[in-house]
């Protein structure tokens, strides 16, 4: 195994100082032990961690120095709205039979094809009973929305799924269930109903009905039959009491059910609000009991599958806060801030120092989760206003987005309609809009037509059909991105070292695996770049020298200098 020095420092003081008032910034929220522990990790050296002996297992290798090469194997994911993605039956609205017909298009099983997106996972949005379109207030959690078929059509699209080496993933909405759930209409009937307790009643507990949730920023409290029950989100809404032993016991078993299933894990809705503090976001107190919920919560899990995959939706931009929970309880939380990083590096055309941040982001999150954690990347997501929105239709600052996010450590999550540069911004139903499949607004096989589509509508809408044989096309570079980064082994699993070319329009990284190493370099301006690679260019003794992927015919390296070309991005060996 090659030995591997500590990382390259700064060769320009402002590059340098801003990279470190960034770091400051992102990790604003930690407290005193957090930053101890971030400090300690920096300076000292740490023991050497033995290697595991199967190749799929995460991988954390302690080389020369204090360098850490921390692997994170990874799989790309795209996350289905069923309701807009496919219709199997004609009636307008998608379904899980839907999903099936169109797992080829994300993934045909077959590593030889190009004409596939390449993805290894799929996250299905709520597919439970629901009185809503977007299902996160459930009526029932061990069965699925009619509107989208049943159980068995479930179970068939997992087994189709896992033919093509595809996991499933589903949203878990615990925090809450519909004010029409048979626990909360029995629950309002009195104090006497033996599901009182499932939910949070002011006059029960003897607490004024006031005070503002973090989930909303309103007054939670909701009247009911003269008492006052919690929701935070909305009033359809009520909270469940996890205090109640019921409760945890309840939603352990509806978990364990959904693997038993088949599913390969969770995507955990609103994990952060399980309980809640009306007087303060920050409350160190009620954010243990969280993170002691979702500990509890994965120990049950781990009975039915260890293996099963458990992504927790923690909305902050502080790295400090998402950290804790990925100690024994998620795998990965989903990286807010580095959404939000990428897309304004891309808007300005200017390196943000990405990379620097991110390569200290891990160094805790490695801390905080023994090594186990594998990081949730992504660009935007069903409750965000479209990437393509964000980027007001620019097609090279979109393919950018694109290419960093899918060359960056972790698991990839694309939404539904990203691949083809869908648009919508709020209110949520116009950035859950039906995927069009077509040309021309075509209403053909599989369209749905659930809503009508605000932005994406009319002859020069974004589609399928157009893109799909379209050579420079966004489907087209999507599917080429998740190409390399399947082919190439430090792209897949490999951690993150900045790396400084001097030049603030080139945004660029070394991705390592234990064995080897790729530089990574993104023209984010449009002209082109030429810079000179350090004959030292690499960690140790290694010297990138090989283009082995680029995306310009013309991105050339000849005797340690590169020339690449507007808006594209290369991967040298």
């Amino acid at each position: 195994m090659k030995t591997i020095a500590k990382m390259k420092y700064f060769k320009s003081y402002g590059h340098g100082f801003i990279g470190v008032t960034l770091l400051a910034m992102l990790l604003t929220a930690c407290n005193g032990s957090d930053n101890a522990t971030l400090t300690q990790m920096e300076e000292n050296d740490q023991k050497a961690v033995e290697t595991p002996a199967n190749p799929q297992e995460k991988e954390t290798v302690m080389l020369k120095g204090n360098d850490l090469i921390d692997e994170q194997p990874s799989t790309v994911y795209y996350e289905i709205f069923v309701r807009s993605f496919y219709d199997s039956n004609g009636d307008g609205i998608g379904d899980l039979r839907g999903v099936i017909e169109k797992l080829d298009y994300l993934n045909d099983g077959d590593p030889s094809t190009t004409d596939d997106l390449g993805v290894g996972g799929i996250w299905l949005m709520p597919i439970q009973p629901s009185p809503s379109y977007h299902g996160y207030d459930v009526t029932d959690y061990r069965s699925v929305n009619p509107d989208y078929g049943t159980v068995d059509d479930l179970s068939l699209l997992i087994d189709e799924a896992h033919q093509r080496g595809i996991k499933v993933i589903m949203d878990l909405v615990v925090n809450h269930t519909s004010k029409e759930h048979p626990w909360f209409m029995d629950s309002a009937e009195g104090e006497d109903s033996p599901y009182r307790d499932w939910y949070v009643w002011a006059e029960d507990q003897g607490r004024e009905p006031n005070g503002t949730s973090a989930a909303s920023g309103s007054n939670p409290w909701h009247e009911r039959e003269g008492a006052h029950y919690m929701a935070g989100f909305w009033e359809g809404m009520p909270d469940l009491n996890f205090d109640n032993p019921a409760v945890r016991s309840e939603m352990r078993g509806i978990g364990q059910y959904w693997l038993k299933l088949g599913v390969d894990g969770f995507r955990l809705d609103a994990a952060k609000h399980i309980y809640e503090d009306l007087a303060t976001d920050k409350n160190e107190e009620i954010e243990a009991k969280n993170i002691a919920w979702w500990k509890e919560f994965r120990n049950s899990m781990n009975e039915i599958n260890p293996e099963a995959y458990i992504v927790g939706e923690v909305w902050e931009n502080s790295v400090a806060s998402v950290a804790p929970y990925l100690d024994e309880a998620f795998d990965s939380g989903f990286n807010f801030s580095l959404a939000e990083s990428v897309i304004s590096s891309v808007k300005n055309e200017r390196d943000n120092n990405l990379a620097f941040t991110l390569e200290r982001t891990y160094k805790l999150f490695n801390t905080k989760s023994n090594g186990e954690f594998v990081d949730a990347i992504f660009l935007t997501n069903h409750d965000q206003n479209r990437v393509m929105s964000q980027l007001e239709s620019n097609v090279n600052h979109a393919k950018m987005v694109v290419s960093i996010l899918l060359t960056l450590p972790g698991n990839p999550f694309i939404y539904y309609g990203e691949e083809i540069g869908m648009l919508g911004a709020k209110p949520d139903e116009q950035i859950r809009e039906p995927l069009k499949w077509y040309q021309d607004g075509a209403i053909k096989k599989g369209q749905t037509t659930w809503e009508e589509s605000i932005f994406n509508h009319g002859d020069g809408s974004a589609n399928v059909e157009m893109q799909l044989n379209d050579n420079n096309s966004l489907l087209t570079h999507y599917r080429d991105l998740i190409s390399w980064r399947n082919e190439i082994p430090e792209l897949l699993n490999g951690d993150i070292q900045y790396y400084d070319t001097g030049n603030v329009q080139l945004c660029s990284y070394i991705r390592r695996t234990q064995s080897d190493e790729v530089l990574v370099v993104h023209n984010l301006s449009g002209k082109v770049q030429e810079i000179k690679l350090d004959a030292e260019s690499g960690s140790g003794e290694h010297v990138f020298a090989e283009i082995i992927k680029t995306n310009h015919l013309k991105t050339s390296l000849d005797e340690n200098i590169l020339v690449i070309h507007p808006f594209s991005t290369v991967i040298i060996k």
